[in-house]
Order: C-alpha cells, then sequence, then structure tokens
C-alpha cells in the first residue's frame, strides 16, 4: 500500500479465505485455523500505513464452494483427498464477519449473496455440500472452465467443459460481486456513489478535441 505521500487511497477491499478455508493437513498447504485467519485479518486492519491512508475498507468474505464440482475437478487431476468442504469454507465467512463487526468494519457478505442467488436461506441444508442435493445454480457460478493439470509443465490447463471446479468464479458471478460493491457503497458511503463522485479528468462532451 503506497504511503499517503505517493497516493491517496479512497477506497480498499480485504477478500482473503478461499484458500485459508482448505482442510488442514491437505497437500495443498494452504490452510490457516480460523484463529489465525482472524489475526491476520487484524493485522492488515490496524497495519499503521492502512490507518494513515484511512481509506473506506470494505472485507468481502470467502464465497460458498460446490464440493460436487470441486471433487469432480480434483478426480480429473487424480487427487483423492477432500479438499473443501462447504461446512468449513462457511466457518470462515463466519469469522470474516465476525470480524468486521468487532472491528467496526464494513462487511460484504458475499458467501451469503452467492448462497441467496442459490435460493439458500438461515435453517435450510448447506448448499454445495455433498450431503445436500446438487445445485446447479452455485455450481453454475464457481466455475471458470480451468480444470486439468499438465504433469509435464504443472500448469493448469483449460477445459472446455463447464462441470468442474466448484471455487474460481465464472462472469455472471464477477457480475454478481460487482453489483454487491455497488450496492455495499451506496449503503455505506452513498456520497461516493458514481453519480455523485466528479469525474478526475472532464468527460468526453466537454474535453479537449
Amino acid at each position: 500500500m503506497p504511503s499517503p505521500a505517493q497516493a491517496t487511497l479512497r477506497f480498499m477491499t480485504i477478500f482473503f479465505g478461499a484458500n485459508d478455508a482448505c482442510l488442514p493437513g491437505t497437500q495443498t498447504g494452504q490452510h490457516v485455523p480460523r484463529p489465525q485467519y482472524r489475526q491476520n485479518l487484524t493485522a492488515i486492519l490496524e497495519h499503521p500505513t492502512l490507518n494513515a491512508q484511512k481509506p473506506r475498507v470494505i472485507l468481502i468474505t470467502p464465497p460458498p464452494v460446490d464440493e460436487y464440482r470441486l471433487e469432480e475437478c480434483d478426480r480429473e487431476k487424480g487427487i483423492q483427498e477432500i479438499r473443501r468442504t462447504a461446512e468449513h469454507t462457511k466457518l470462515y465467512a463466519e469469522a470474516c464477519r465476525e470480524t468486521g463487526k468487532e472491528h467496526n468494519v464494513v462487511v460484504l457478505d458475499l458467501w451469503s449473496v452467492f448462497m441467496g442467488e442459490a435460493g439458500w436461506k438461515d435453517g435450510m441444508p448447506l448448499i454445495g455440500s455433498k450431503k445436500v442435493e446438487r445445485s446447479e445454480v452455485l455450481g453454475e457460478l464457481l466455475h471458470d472452465g480451468r480444470c486439468r493439470e499438465d504433469s509435464s509443465t504443472g500448469l493448469t490447463l483449460s477445459t472446455a467443459d463447464p462441470t468442474v471446479v466448484g471455487l474460481h468464479f465464472n462472469p455472471k458471478a464477477y457480475k454478481i460481486l460487482f453489483q454487491a460493491m455497488i450496492d455495499t457503497i451506496a449503503q455505506h458511503w452513498p456520497d461516493q456513489t458514481v453519480e455523485r463522485v466528479p469525474f478526475v479528468q472532464p468527460a468526453w462532451e466537454i474535453a479537449p478535441k
């Protein structure tokens, strides 16, 4: 992050947790225990440079996962272990929300936004888990057409099959994230909406020709 003398930040998003929520002991090596995850978020929120900048901070929860597509993708790569679950990821979304509340920071609850798109409500069986019926809506959001890994190069190859992955976003999901961000800004900082923020440069109609 630049110092205030270098640049001024109006907004800052903090979007961590999807990889932290890998199950412990899996070969990804990405698992971060929830207490440490919360400590890491707090360290960012309390960082001296961030406090010097005083940007409008938005914490974004990790999104849900689709265990069906994750398993299909992992099997394509020859991975047999379970690396992520819907229930475990939900705990990290909750930890993110709790951290935001503790520090009085705005939280964009993307986990709930995506789950709401899939028709889930509190008290219902957890969509995305293999303990319940597959959700085509959630699965549609959580794929980017990438799955297969070339063992000779270690590179992930593109595949035309959209029924895999279960973690990364497709364009529709990014559109939902964008709209949720716009709505969050309008709710908490109505003076910072696109309609109210002046152009840095003249609009094209009045710019020098």
